[in-house]
């Protein structure tokens, strides 16, 4: 088996001036703990991955996919049911009608308690002004589970050109802002710093200090403009783990946009360098490019994870990624590409003619994942195999059986024969049932 560091081998950089706070590793073994126990700054069980959905959030920001209240609260039910452990539902001083909304998640999903006993934590996100923290805990507080998530840019650029404040006053602002929050009564506090990945690592040590010593209980690393590869990415949070004074004290949350395609790459470099919570959003709708999607996280995390991530897991009910995939397709209007991992409708089609006849001798042959893991039934008579010109007689025959036509071998070269001429003129499918009509 292979060791958890033989993928992304990290070695944190130490801060000289705080060696004293670094983590050190630990052999200690933990008992599997039921992920339905929540508390905010801690998990019991190393090998658990907290899920933070922001489909409801990041992912409605995506260009033309906001939705209306009803459909927001029926994905939010979704959600719950996949097993997601925080439902990021929106940015409630957006509007009111989103306050409204994010109202009735709080209080309607976020006292559901499924069969295992387990409650959703609620959140939401809000600037670091004190009468948006105000109107954003107002929104989420009923949920038996509530947490308030801060944010501020941290990188030069936006300090300069969005900000235009200077280190000094955003170390000032968290240290407030964070306390005010915790003044509320708010036990469930994410900071999230906009823009880490180019952010100097030194001013991320000493922001995210203030922050957790101000009473934050998750701390949020943003790849925001997708720019970082997976070892980059892995080794900037085994830095942030290592120099951050009171990180054991928290959950370290990866947020990993998707600009260069390496978002699901990222997310799980991060997990295997020790963040806890990953951040994701359905059919990995969001800003530009997207956000780490929901399925190949969590799916890569099911089938890798015991054998190259040290026995990591998800809570996600994995057989409900489907439907939650064709809500937010329907609600957002953002169409899913058909060969999409995991969830495009090509995923589980087999097309060549080499394929075809290993999927109908053994699905494993070109079948890595299960299609029922993710909620998908075979129905009557379907298999999988898309007949065209680059089929062969094995998917052929199959099809005509399953037609309950049985021929000869003489009559079935005729019809392959036939069947060929028609498909190398059409890019059509099915050619079976329409040439035996």
């Amino acid at each position: 088996m292979l060791s958890s560091t033989t993928l992304f081998p990290f070695k944190p950089y130490i801060n000289p001036s705080q060696k004293s706070f670094a983590r050190k590793p630990t052999n200690s073994s933990f008992t599997i703990t039921s992920p339905t126990a929540y508390l905010p700054n801690k998990i019991t069980d190393e090998k658990y991955v907290r899920v933070l959905d922001t489909t409801l959030r990041d992912g409605e920001q995506a260009p033309g996919a906001t939705m209306v209240g009803h459909q927001k609260l029926a994905l939010a039910h979704q959600l719950a049911s996949l097993g997601v452990d925080v439902i990021e539902a929106g940015f409630p001083v957006s509007s009111r009608a989103e306050f409204e909304t994010m109202q009735i998640i709080a209080k309607e999903v976020g006292n559901c308690t499924d069969a295992s006993g387990r409650v959703p934590v609620v959140s939401a996100v809000s600037r670091m002004v004190q009468r948006d923290i105000d109107t954003t805990w107002e929104a989420v507080r009923y949920a038996k589970h509530p947490r308030l998530n801060v944010f501020i840019p941290t990188s030069e650029i936006h300090l300069k050109y969005k900000l235009n404040k200077t280190k000094e006053e955003v170390l000032r602002i968290v240290e407030e802002m964070v306390s005010y929050t915790r003044s509320l009564g708010v036990m469930d506090i994410g900071f999230i710093s906009e823009d880490s990945a180019r952010s100097e690592k030194e001013f991320l040590y000493q922001v995210f200090g203030e922050a957790i010593k101000a009473g934050a209980t998750t701390i949020t690393f943003c790849d925001t403009v997708g720019c970082k590869l997976p070892n980059e990415w892995g080794q900037f949070i085994a830095d942030m783990k290592a120099n951050i004074v009171g990180v054991e004290n928290v959950i370290i949350s990866t947020h990993c946009h998707n600009d260069l395609g390496l978002a699901t790459a990222n997310s799980l470099a991060a997990i295997n360098a020790g963040a806890r919570q990953v951040e994701v959003t359905i059919n990995g709708i969001g800003e530009r490019a997207g956000n780490a999607p929901l399925e190949e996280v969590v799916m890569a995390l099911k089938y890798r994870g015991e054998d190259l991530l040290g026995g990591l897991y998800t809570g996600i009910n994995t057989k409900h990624i489907v439907m939650a995939s064709n809500m937010v397709e329907k609600y957002s209007g953002l169409s899913i590409q058909p060969h999409k991992p995991i969830v495009g409708a090509n995923a589980f089609v087999h097309g060549s003619g080499i394929h075809q006849d290993g999927v109908l001798k053994h699905r494993a042959t070109y079948e890595f994942i299960s299609p029922e893991e993710i909620g998908l039934s075979r129905s009557t008579g379907y298999n999988g195999i898309v007949l065209g010109k680059l089929s062969g007689r094995h998917a052929v025959k199959s099809r005509l059986l399953e037609l309950g036509y049985e021929f000869d071998e003489k009559k079935f070269e005729e019809i392959f024969f036939h069947f060929k001429a028609i498909a190398d003129k059409k890019k059509v499918s099915e050619l079976i049932g329409a040439r035996l009509k």
